[in-house]
């Protein structure tokens, strides 16, 4: 055996060192010209495209087979300026045909081609004419089919502009390997590519790239990569009178604000929410505009399924139809905030409004829990419509706060103002949870129905609260008023009305009926008619309460429903001042003074205003019930005549 190898080794070796012997010849005696003008040819049957070389040609038979053109445009027959340069072009020939002395190309290199493409009105581009070319170069039976297996670019680069649109793009640093249909009629086109500062990496395929070129249906599969954003479909397409596509396309972003802030368009306002998004859905593409079927859609942890259309037509136009089990809205109102950080004080940042002009929207919800901040919506159903710088908000039904909520809230641009304009209607809600979280109130309790009719103006929440206009009413039942208890507090000034006030704001006061209405006008709230009623007292409220402020200024009078012992009801006037969340509550004085058998006949001997004002500071001194007097009150009173400070002291600790 080892001898038969022996023999089988010698002519295999001659033959091998003939056809290096052979190169070596061909590379002598080979012309030189005419393999330039085969291989012009060759590249000019495949692709359709003239070669203009301005630069030397390289030849190369051993130990590579090659052809290098140096500066070299590709261009169309009928047109005038070259639509690709290349800086070096270099055609690998096959080595058994160019033995016999036959030149065919085997794959083609481009070096630092420059690649441009300008779109005109009527949707015409410069390589309009080439693709043309192209396509009927590879259309059977066309003449000189030749063919080659792969192009590939190196360090490329691409400009596109497009005049009508304002749109000018611009792709470095183009790797691509495209494996020309030689044999099949498929084509397939692999590498890398960077835009706008990402590295991006895509594949494309076509089952029919002559159908494709003609604009006929052909199978296509895409997909692009990067760091803020991964795309990718796979269906068919076609270009006859417009781009139309239909399969299934995926999209997928570790943050959607990153993503669309990368492709050119302007991120919702604020910096909350937007983050992780996937899409998945049968996509069919008419022109511009895409209608989205079976969608399955989240972000931010929300999931939704539905129908969505996108059309950008000059503007950019979002419908959806979706539903959701649980929903989180509170990502994206986590950095608005209607009160700075002494939660006394409304937040004097400006509002971004920035971004309800760049699109309209149109958007049907419906989920059967919602999460906004602190408050937990049962099943909701609203919508959302933008258009032209106006955002339109709607509530058709929520489960919230217990109750049911109805109502819409609107927001207009005008330049940097905000027009806010709101109405709601909530029945039969819990109004603890509801009057803390709408109005930051935790004093009232109970059940009952709220009507709000709300219009503002500014650019910031100081500025809405500052020009607040409107109505609400509200109607509760059943609940109590923290912070007083009205019933015990007048039995013991009934009894005792110099007792003192010490415990005026613990307790609190239950009750059946409460109605209360107010108007707004220029950030004031004008309370005309307030009524607490309970089985044993009455309170009555009128007075305003200032909203930029936050604080109170109202006057009341509570009462006992039921006279002790046959004798007259008893009325006591009081005042509520200061901030929303903490106000004092204090009884008139005059009126308690008034009451005590002591002290009121006092009051009436002292006929000098001055007196009778310094002996009323030196009893609320006692009491407590009143605000506080300056400093040279109880001096004055200390003057008065006949003793009356000690008089009136001494008559309070008897009461």
């Amino acid at each position: 055996m080892a001898q038969g190898i022996k023999r089988l080794g010698m002519p295999i070796a001659a033959l091998f060192g003939l056809a290096l012997v052979g190169l070596v010849g061909t590379s002598w005696f080979l012309n030189r010209d005419a393999l330039q003008r085969a291989v012009e040819a060759q590249i000019r049957a495949v692709t359709g495209l003239e070669l203009v070389v301005n630069g030397p040609i390289d030849v190369s038979v051993f130990p590579g087979s090659y052809v290098s053109f140096h500066n070299v445009g590709l261009k169309g027959a009928d047109t005038i300026g070259p639509a690709l340069q290349v800086d070096v072009l270099t055609a690998n020939l096959r080595l058994l045909p160019l033995l016999l002395r036959r030149f065919e190309i085997a794959d083609v290199m481009m070096l630092r081609p420059h690649i441009h493409v300008v779109r005109d009105g009527a949707g015409e581009s410069n390589w309009t004419p080439f693709v043309e070319t192209i396509a009927k170069a590879m259309t059977p039976g066309a003449e000189n089919q030749v063919s080659f297996s792969e192009i590939r670019i190196q360090d490329g680069e691409l400009n596109y502009q497009d005049g009508t649109n304002n749109i000018s793009e611009q792709l470095g640093d183009i790797d691509l390997s495209l494996a020309w249909p030689s044999i099949s009629r498929s084509f397939a086109a692999t590498g890398q590519f960077d835009w706008r500062g990402e590295r991006v990496d895509g594949s494309i395929s076509a089952s029919d790239f002559v159908a494709l070129l003609s604009g006929d249906r052909s199978g296509l599969k895409a997909r692009l990569a990067s760091a803020p954003l991964k795309v990718a479909f796979d269906g068919t397409v076609a270009n006859r009178t417009s781009l139309m596509m239909e399969g299934v396309a995926t999209m997928d972003s570790p943050s959607l604000r990153n993503a669309l802030r990368w492709m050119g368009q302007a991120p919702p306002g604020g910096g909350g929410g937007f983050g992780r998004f996937a899409l998945k859905a049968r996509a069919n593409v008419v022109g511009g505009s895409v209608a989205l079927t079976n969608v399955n859609v989240e972000l931010d942890g929300n999931v939704a399924e539905g129908v969505m259309t996108y059309a950008n037509n000059g503007r950019q136009t979002l419908q959806a139809t979706l539903a959701a089990g649980n929903l989180d809205f509170t990502p994206y109102i986590s950095t608005f905030r209607l009160l700075a950080s002494g939660q006394r004080d409304w937040n004097r940042q400006l509002f971004d409004l920035s971004s309800l002009s760049s699109t309209d929207l149109d958007m049907r919800l419906s989920a059967a829990k919602v999460t906004v901040g602190p408050s937990k919506l049962g099943r909701t159903a609203f919508g959302a419509n933008l258009r032209g710088g106006a955002l339109a908000l709607s509530v058709g039904e929520a489960q919230m706060y217990g109750g049911i909520a109805k109502g819409s809230f609107a927001i207009a641009r005008s330049d940097a103002v905000a027009d806010v304009r709101a109405q709601f209607q909530f029945t039969d809600v819990d109004l603890q949870a509801c009057a803390s979280e709408l109005f930051g109130i935790n004093k009232l309790s109970g059940r009952g129905n709220l009507n709000v009719s709300l219009t503002a103006s500014g650019s910031s929440p100081f500025g809405l609260a500052s020009s607040l206009d409107g109505t609400a009413t509200l109607n509760g039942h059943d609940g109590a008023i923290a912070g007083f208890n009205v019933e015990q507090l007048l039995k013991r000034l009934e009894k005792r009305p110099l007792s003192g006030g010490g415990n005026f704001r613990s307790g609190s006061t239950p009750y059946d009926n409460l109605s209360i209405s107010v108007k707004f006008a220029d950030g004031v709230a004008t309370a005309d008619d307030i009524h607490v009623e309970s089985p044993t007292a009455k309170i009555t409220l009128t007075g305003t309460a200032s909203v930029p402020s936050r604080e109170y200024d109202l006057k009341g009078v509570a009462s006992l429903t039921s006279a002790s012992a046959g004798g007259n009801g008893f009325d006591l006037p009081f005042v509520i001042q200061g901030p929303w969340d903490d106000p004092l509550i204090f009884p008139d004085p005059e009126s308690l003074i008034r009451r005590s058998p002591a002290s009121a006949p006092l009051l009436d001997a002292v006929k000098d205003r001055k007196t009778r004002d310094a002996v009323r500071s030196v009893i609320e001194r006692f009491t407590g019930g009143g605000a506080a007097r300056p400093a040279a009150a109880p001096d004055a009173a200390a003057g008065a005549p006949g003793g009356a400070p000690a008089a009136s002291a001494e008559n309070a600790k008897s009461n």
